[in-house]
């Protein structure tokens, strides 16, 4: 185990409380499953603690961690030929307290949005489900390797194309 001092572990606790939850939804959202997205939280905040020290920019060192350990995960999983379809993580949920057609509705715009998303390139995908969990331009700009201030307007392109694609997918069908 690493040595490490009091106020690390201070740091370390207020990193965790603030950034795994969010982590976890973002790779939630992005894999469609939320157990590999807390699996590979928790290996990024044993990875933290072992290195004994906290980065000079936190928010943004997690994300690509996050993102590199995502990236692996999938790779192993498909290796293995165990994909958990997004139909399936949803189908739990899909009947809880709600009538059968607003169950079947929600469903088919989780779909859609899904689909949307896929649409997307990578940097779009990590652009808006990050921004939608709370991180800054700044850390989106040092996470992802962009310029800050062209975020804003890589995010508004980001969101015109999924919104495009969401009506593109509805009057698909």
């Amino acid at each position: 185990m690493t040595d490490t001092t009091p106020l690390f572990r201070e740091e370390f606790v207020v990193l965790f409380n603030e950034h795994a939850p969010r982590l976890r939804r973002y790779l939630g959202r992005l894999s469609g499953d939320p157990e590999m997205a807390a699996d590979i939280v928790q290996e990024l905040f044993i990875r933290l603690y072992r290195r004994g020290s906290l980065p000079d920019s936190p928010a943004p060192w997690m994300i690509s961690v996050a993102m590199n350990l995502f990236r692996n995960a999938v790779t192993k999983r498909s290796r293995r030929q165990r994909l958990l379809t997004p139909e399936r993580a949803g189908e739990a949920h899909a009947g809880e307290g709600r009538s059968p057609d607003h169950a079947l509705l929600a469903e088919e715009s989780r779909r859609r949005v899904r689909g949307a998303l896929k649409s997307l390139s990578e940097r779009e995908q990590r652009l808006l489900l990050l921004r939608e969990e709370g991180y800054s331009y700044r850390d989106l700009a040092e996470a992802l390797g962009l310029n800050e201030s062209s975020v804003g307007t890589l995010l508004a392109r980001a969101r015109g194309a999924l919104k495009t694609r969401y009506e593109e997918l509805g009057d698909a069908r």
